[in-house]
């Protein structure tokens, strides 16, 4: 658990998901038939969360915008406490 969701934007997939962690999109490392590279039976995290995006009515834009990398401080903790305390949206130092 990163303590930092972002499922409405992300096609309701968990980016995390992803064998590298990638959180703004694929690595370019996508085969041709949509799975992943490095785990060749398994479909791209990031393919999955394009297509699901495209059906959602409400957040599915979000898809298109960059999110900052994942802060580690809020790994563990609760992803619910960290966005209505305003936590999640803090830039550590050296980020910005």
């Amino acid at each position: 658990m990163c303590g930092q969701c972002v499922l409405h934007s992300t096609g309701m997939t968990c980016p995390m998901n992803c064998p590298k962690q990638l959180r703004n999109g694929p690595c370019g490392g996508v085969r041709p038939n949509g799975n992943c590279e490095v785990k060749p039976d398994m479909k791209c995290v990031w393919l999955k969360a394009y297509e699901r995006a495209d059906k959602l009515p409400v957040w599915g834009e979000e898809i298109h915008e960059l999110r900052p990398p994942v802060d580690n401080r809020l790994w563990g903790t609760s992803s619910w406490r960290n966005y209505f305390s305003g936590r999640d949206k803090q830039t550590p130092e050296g980020w910005a």
